[in-house]
């Protein structure tokens, strides 16, 4: 699908079927669910742009790289995008992180926002939303449209898991919005889940089920 990039590296596959476990403790979850932010981290981030500086190693001067222009903004849903984002957060301690409360309302599925905090020159910075499950994309589309109306120009969506559904919605609304996955799965069940999934991310990333 165009303007979606599925990450294959083999430890990202290998962490995301131990994820899918339905076996799996809440505290493994959290786990591999930060290690694998820090894995696709370094996907997304593969062609940011690089500015040479004058440096003296123990041995000599030399002009190296360094990341040019503002740092950058991780921008999880809550609440299951947070320990995804910590991962991204361990590769790129310097971001920003701006804070998106959005829940799924279960009847309509549409997405109900409760908290937004950005920084306040998004125009000027690169903003990464996360978030670990993209089923319907009604809550990552609701969670771009905000962030453009506080003046983003440059995002990009992270999620471990998606739907061709929610796919196809998030690029058809916002097709300048490139989007990185672990996985494009069957598709969605009657309850609007994804088939085969890994089930509510954010309860079982805090045993709240």
């Amino acid at each position: 699908m165009e303007g979606v990039t599925v990450v294959n590296h083999p430890l990202v596959q290998h962490k995301l079927t131990l994820i899918r476990d339905k076996e799996r403790s809440t505290k493994s979850f959290r786990e591999l669910l930060n290690e694998v932010g820090m894995l696709i981290g370094y996907e997304v981030t593969r062609d940011l742009p690089l500015e040479m500086i004058d440096i003296e190693t123990p041995l000599a001067k030399m002009k190296s790289p360094v990341l040019a222009g503002k740092k950058l903004v991780i921008a999880p849903i809550l609440r299951a995008g947070l320990t995804f984002a910590e991962g991204m957060l361990d590769l790129l301690p310097a971001a920003r992180v701006a804070h998106i409360g959005m829940y799924r309302e279960p009847e309509s599925r549409s997405a109900v926002e409760y908290y937004l905090k950005t920084p306040h020159d998004l125009d000027e910075r690169l903003v990464i939303v996360v978030v670990p499950v993209l089923a319907t994309a009604n809550t990552a589309v609701a969670a771009v449209d905000r962030l453009k109306e506080r003046g983003a120009k440059d995002i990009r969506l992270v999620c471990l898991v998606s739907a061709p559904e929610g796919l196809e919605r998030i690029r058809g609304i916002h097709p300048d919005v490139h989007v990185w996955t672990a996985a494009i799965d069957e598709g969605l069940n009657d309850d609007a889940f994804i088939v085969p999934g890994l089930g509510d991310a954010g309860d079982r990333a805090y045993g709240t089920r």
